[in-house]
């Protein structure tokens, strides 16, 4: 096969790491994954604020983990990353990314100088002007990004490239190769909500949304006055409550309906101005993924609210190593996006 290379997330709770042989080939194997957690003071939406502290994490990632390979893709994300819908006259790629500071100030919220730019085309069309490409635009704040890139290489590890994190999560639950239709994925992390429309295995459209699982835990500490460890263990235990429900528990149940009706309300709000911009497009179903999707009745609360069916999904087209020290059973939902990353080393 061929050379391996390490999917690192940096996440609010965690950095979790992924190492794919042969990401290379058709035929990409899972060989290693581990996380180590982080204290909840060192990252902040997805930008490293304490760099010393994920460092040493990283260190230890490594070290736990057994991961073979120094080379990482790192996946860029959070409230200061952003991808918006852009339409610009046809020219080459090279062009097109050259000519971005020139069009995209208006959509900024801070003067292009402070911002790397990229644009993912999808399509052409005839505009009243001429030719014209339809697609992505992504743009990232270089403090936040900068930050990131310098606490892996101060762990001593290799950045080879650098990726959206909707764009990985979309390319490991569905790949061009096997992907059919249009689907949303919905990945639910601490403190961030991807919703990715993908069409035939291809991201059209990108929203990241500033709730997360993190938002339910907050909010049952600091009405119910208990210490951050107890409310996420009662959130865990509980979820969305079941007919088994105790009197004791109906506070702590009124509170995770509430936030997580509130993170529910973006996702829907988001999917009807898709709806609305393209309704000769709908998707078809929901994929959930993401570490806080697993709170108990979720999924089921999410397809009433959006009215689609949902599947919990793993990434597939890619296998497992199944024997030795470096077995790996399965992919849980919070590893999608560092699986997703290493999968993209070859593009």
């Amino acid at each position: 096969m061929g050379g391996t290379v390490v999917g690192v997330d940096i996440g609010s709770n965690a950095v979790r790491g992924v190492e794919v042989q042969g990401y290379d080939t058709a035929k990409p194997v899972v060989v290693r994954q581990h996380e180590v957690p982080l204290p909840e003071t060192a990252v902040r939406r997805g930008e490293v604020v304490e760099q010393a502290t994920v460092a040493t994490a990283l260190r230890r990632l490594w070290a736990g983990g057994g991961f073979k390979s120094k080379d990482v893709a790192l996946g860029i994300g959070g409230q200061r990353v952003f991808a918006r819908d852009m339409t610009v006259p046809r020219a080459p790629l090279p062009q097109i990314r050259e000519s971005l500071p020139f069009h995209v100030q208006e959509l900024l919220p801070v003067p292009v100088a402070d911002v790397l730019l990229d644009f993912y085309p999808l399509a052409e069309e005839n505009g009243e002007s001429g030719p014209m490409v339809s697609g992505l635009l992504v743009a990232g704040l270089k403090e936040a990004i900068n930050a990131n890139v310098a606490a892996v290489m101060s762990a001593g590890l290799r950045p080879v490239r650098m990726d959206l994190i909707p764009f990985a999560i979309s390319r490991a639950l569905a790949p061009v190769r096997s992907a059919q239709g249009r689907e949303v994925i919905v990945e639910i992390g601490a403190n961030t909500t991807n919703v990715v429309v993908v069409e035939n295995g291809i991201p059209h459209f990108v929203r990241m949304l500033p709730n997360g699982g993190d938002d339910v835990t907050r909010a049952l500490a600091t009405r119910l006055q208990w210490a951050p460890e107890q409310a996420e263990q009662a959130k865990r235990a509980l979820g969305m409550g079941s007919s088994m429900m105790r009197p004791e528990d109906r506070p702590i149940i009124e509170i995770v309906y509430e936030v997580v009706g509130e993170l529910l309300s973006g996702v829907r709000n988001t999917l009807a101005y898709y709806a609305n911009a393209h309704p000769a497009r709908p998707v078809t179903r929901v994929l959930l993924t993401g570490g806080a999707s697993e709170l108990s009745g979720l999924a089921n609360a999410l397809g009433e609210v959006v009215r689609l069916p949902v599947a919990a999904n793993e990434p597939v087209g890619v296998a497992y190593a199944r024997a030795g020290k470096g077995a790996v059973p399965t992919t849980r939902p919070s590893f999608v996006t560092a699986t997703g990353l290493a999968l993209g080393s070859n593009a």
